[in-house]
């Protein structure tokens, strides 16, 4: 069940420095994010597209449903027409599959880069250097049904705070190196977890990705 007082004191603490919530609900209940729902939360992350799909067939429409996992190409079809933010673009193959489906449905995608700062070598993401070469192709700029709005890195899972706090750094690093190719959308640094979002928050974060917290 929803944790109240939890998700309360998460959102006037983000709130107070400007950074938007993404309540994570894999493997919630639909009666859990109706519950935060009528709380006034419109924002829900989700890992796994099938989960997605059968939660959004049969919760409000106003829900901002947003992909933060990693998302295979083949499964773009399924969430093109209706998902608000894609947050794990990690290859230009797979962006080229978003813009593609995005066309199909008369949409313009919104996506987050994902960045790889984390010493784990199973995460996903682009490298700083991969990035900067993508951007300046002329394949890239062929895109014209995605919305670049910045950046995702998800961090070493670990108690070393210093780590952690190395690695959020080094995206913020990324994001203003980067922000210049790119235009007024371009403004979001999804980082922070549960576990770290306070401190992913304090090195830059404007959207955390919550969901243990939140329930009891």
């Amino acid at each position: 069940m929803v944790n109240f007082q939890k998700l309360y004191a998460i959102k006037e603490e983000l709130n107070q420095a400007n950074v938007q919530l993404v309540a994570v609900t894999k493997t919630r209940s639909l009666e859990e994010i109706l519950s935060l729902y009528e709380s006034g939360h419109r924002i829900f992350g989700e890992n796994r597209v099938q989960e997605m799909l059968d939660k959004q067939a049969q919760l409000p429409e106003d829900i901002q449903w947003h992909q933060i996992g990693h998302l295979q190409s083949n499964k773009v079809k399924y969430i093109a027409p209706f998902v608000s933010l894609i947050h794990s673009v990690d290859s230009y193959k797979l962006l080229k599959v978003i813009d593609q489906q995005a066309q199909k449905f008369e949409r313009t995608i919104p996506c987050l880069l994902q960045v790889h700062i984390a010493q784990e070598a199973h995460k996903y993401g682009f490298s700083l250097d991969e990035l900067q070469e993508l951007i300046t192709q002329d394949q890239f700029a062929a895109l014209t049904n995605v919305d670049i709005q910045g950046l995702m890195g998800m961090a070493t899972f670990t108690d070393d705070q210093a780590q952690l706090q190395k690695e959020f750094q080094n995206l913020a690093m990324s994001f203003d190196q980067l922000k210049h190719h790119f235009g007024p959308s371009f403004k979001t640094r999804s980082m922070g977890m549960s576990g770290d979002y306070k401190l992913a928050v304090q090195e830059g974060s404007t959207m955390v990705r919550i969901g243990s917290l939140l329930f009891t």
